[in-house]
């Protein structure tokens, strides 16, 4: 006012400004690890975080589980799950074992249907640099190179990306992570690494069961044809039976036949 000068509010923990505009907001700090990237300098209530990455991150776009990982990951939910199915995973998994303070915690946050796709992830994640865990992951190739050839090729605007993610539910992925994205990923890797913010926005929730959800509101957001098209394309083939064979192929080479009914859906 004329009498009075503006009070301005330091930006809370986790957020920072750098604009002296009494209305613009404080924006959150870049979650470095989100894009693949490492944090190098932290940022304060006037900076972001500022990130660096290394090339083989980079490459991949820091993408942390793929939707083909995930599907595999899910797959792994028998359809009558036993008490100590995850007692019997955990033992039976190769590699660096996941400690009982870790299998515990997963108990208690994810509900049981969630808690065999955390139990995995946890064991990627920790057994990313063991040989036996490499050639795993590296024999979902097959079903990441069938879901470049559904998806990758659609070459979207910002504003494009914006509606698309804008159809998915629960949490928004922001303009600013869509903006990141287009800037660190390559076109035929933007939508698959949004799809990975948005699961990792949304609590690990089921991004096939996210994609499936949007495809029914996509009309509203007038999306170009082949864009529907091509995540009908990729769901159908996530939930086919090629993916049901990858799942006994990998899973029963490793953990033999403690897995018994097996879930699975197809479109």
């Amino acid at each position: 006012t004329p009498e009075q000068n503006t009070v301005c509010k330091r930006c809370s923990d986790g957020f920072f400004s750098n604009e002296t505009s009494s209305k613009a907001p404080c924006r959150k700090h870049t979650n470095c690890s989100a894009f693949g990237l490492l944090l190098i300098q932290k940022g304060n209530v006037t900076h972001d975080n500022i990130c660096a990455g290394n090339s083989e991150s980079t490459q991949k776009c820091g993408i942390d589980i793929t939707l083909c990982e995930e599907a595999f990951f899910r797959f792994a939910v028998p359809t009558k799950l036993t008490p100590n199915w995850l007692s019997v995973l955990v033992d039976n998994l190769p590699g660096t074992k996941i400690n009982a303070e870790s299998v515990e915690r997963i108990k208690r946050q994810h509900s049981s249907q969630e808690q065999t796709f955390q139990l995995l992830k946890l064991w990627k994640h920790q057994n990313k640099d063991q040989d036996t865990v490499k050639k795993i992951i590296q024999d979902i190739d097959l079903c990441e190179n069938s879901v470049q050839r559904h998806i990758g090729h659609v070459n979207l605007t910002l504003e494009q990306l914006r509606s698309l993610m804008e159809s998915l539910p629960g949490k928004k992925v922001g303009t600013e992570d869509i903006e990141r994205t287009m800037k660190a990923c390559k076109s035929s890797e933007q939508i698959l690494k949004l799809l990975s913010l948005w699961r990792i926005k949304n609590g690990d929730q089921d991004t096939l069961k996210g994609m499936m959800h949007g495809l029914k509101h996509m009309k509203t957001y007038h999306l170009p044809k082949t864009v529907t098209q091509s995540l009908r394309k990729t769901i159908r083939f996530l939930h086919s039976f090629t993916m049901y064979r990858l799942y006994q192929k990998l899973f029963l080479e490793m953990i033999g036949n403690q897995v018994q009914s097996v879930k699975i859906s197809c479109l």
